[in-house]
């Protein structure tokens, strides 16, 4: 029988080090995307509260115009500006109603939530590659089981406006290419796990 030929010390830590690199930077694209659901949320909520504002606005400026109307005679510029207020009134509930901004902010909220727990998983692998409490063959498995719930995340999470990617870059301070040095995932990872303390 043949055997396998023994792999060198270099080859191993190169395997090592390898995988440690993929799942470094899967790990910085989750902190990122992560990132960016929260502040598309955020953006949802603000132009829902904005929204809300300029519905009572309307409201108290439509409402004030009947009773003027209703108090004055002759005032044909009031009945005017009340149609055309009460007109603005109706078309900004059909918008609130078509595009559920608060439905959306919520399932951006929900996605991040998800992608928290990817976040730490891939952090607590990272933890167990460097400190070397996992097999190699082991790691791998974790990383396709990650893999897996990402796709899984990713298939329902709602579409992100680019807005909310501008606004997670300058949290983040990080470039627009999403590759990322060492020196960016260092950013968001403990003392310990810092490649530079290595």
């Amino acid at each position: 029988m043949g055997q396998h030929p023994q792999a060198s010390t270099s080859d191993v830590d190169n395997a090592w080090d390898i995988l440690e690199s993929q799942i470094r930077e899967c790990y910085g694209r989750v902190v990122y995307t992560h990132k960016v659901h929260e502040k598309n949320a955020d953006l949802y909520l603000a132009r829902l509260r904005r929204t809300k504002i300029l519905q009572i606005l309307l409201s108290a400026i439509t409402t004030g115009g009947i009773l003027g109307v209703l108090f004055s005679s002759g005032a044909k510029v009031l009945e005017v500006i009340t149609a055309a207020t009460a007109t603005t009134q109706f078309f900004l509930n059909t918008y609130i109603k078509e595009y559920s901004l608060s439905d959306t902010a919520e399932r951006h909220s929900v996605t991040a939530s998800k992608l928290w727990s990817i976040r730490e998983s891939y952090l607590s692998l990272l933890a167990d590659l460097i400190s070397r409490q996992t097999t190699l063959d082991d790691a791998r498995k974790i990383r396709e089981e990650l893999q897996q719930e990402l796709v899984a995340i990713y298939e329902k999470a709602p579409r992100t406006i680019s807005k909310a990617y501008k606004e997670a870059q300058k949290a983040l301070k990080l470039n627009e290419e999403l590759t990322f040095s060492d020196e960016e995932i260092d950013l968001f990872l403990p003392k310990p796990l810092k490649k530079k303390n290595r």
